[in-house]
C-alpha cells in the first residue's frame, strides 16, 4: 500500500473590498465565516480568533492558551444522493454516547428547522481534568444539506454558559450548507 504524502497546507489570507451594493448582512459584532465559496457559512464573534487546521476550521474567544471556548467546524462533500433518509438523530445519538470524557449529564437531540438541510446538535456537560477539575459543556452539531455534510462542535466552562450560549444560538440561526457564493464582493449566493 502507498504512503500518503504528508499535507504542506498552506493558507493564504486575501482581503477584498466589497461592492457598495454588496449583499453581506449579519449581526452587530459578528463576522461571517464562509467555507467552500459557501458549503458552509454561518456568523461568529467579529473578535473571535481564527486557526485553520489541516482538516478543520477553529474560532476561540481568546489566543491559546487563554482561550475560554473553542468552537470547530469541519465538512465534507458528499455523493449525489437523496441524503433526506439518512439516521442523523441515531448517529448524532451514537457520537454522543462514544465520547470518551467523563460525562454527568446529556442532553436530548435539537432539531433546527430549515428548507434544504437537516441539522441536529445535542449538548453534554463534563468534567474537565486537564488542570484542576472543572464542569464543561460540549455541544455537537451535524448538519446534512446540498450534499454537503457539516460538523460543528463548541466546548466552553459550565460559569460561562450564560453568555456563551447566545453565540451558539447566532451559530445555529445563521448555518447554511451549499448556498455558493460567485463573487465574494457582492456576496451573492446561489444554490448548487
Amino acid at each position: 500500500m502507498a504512503k500518503r504524502k504528508k499535507s504542506n497546507l498552506q493558507w493564504i489570507k486575501e482581503t477584498l473590498e466589497l461592492s457598495p451594493d454588496h449583499h453581506w448582512e449579519g449581526p452587530d459584532d459578528y463576522k461571517i465565516f464562509v467555507a467552500g465559496r459557501g458549503a458552509v457559512r454561518f456568523n461568529v464573534p467579529q473578535n473571535w480568533v481564527f486557526e485553520p487546521q489541516e482538516k478543520s476550521f477553529k474560532f476561540m474567544d481568546k489566543k491559546p492558551p487563554d482561550d475560554d471556548c473553542c468552537l470547530e467546524v469541519s465538512y465534507n462533500h458528499l455523493p449525489p444522493n437523496d441524503w433526506t433518509l439518512f439516521p442523523l438523530k441515531n448517529t448524532l445519538k451514537k457520537i454522543m454516547e462514544d465520547d470518551s470524557r467523563d460525562v454527568i449529564e446529556r442532553g436530548e437531540v435539537i432539531t433546527v428547522k430549515r428548507q434544504t438541510a437537516k441539522i441536529m446538535w445535542c449538548e453534554i456537560k463534563f468534567i474537565d481534568t486537564q488542570a484542576e477539575p472543572r464542569e464543561a459543556f460540549s455541544r455537537t452539531c451535524v448538519g446534512l444539506g446540498s450534499n454537503i455534510q457539516c460538523l460543528i462542535t463548541f466546548d466552553y466552562w459550565a460559569d460561562q454558559a450564560e453568555q456563551l450560549i447566545p453565540i451558539w444560538d447566532e451559530v445555529m440561526r445563521s448555518l447554511t450548507l451549499g448556498l455558493y457564493i460567485r463573487d465574494p464582493r457582492t456576496g451573492l449566493a446561489f444554490p448548487d
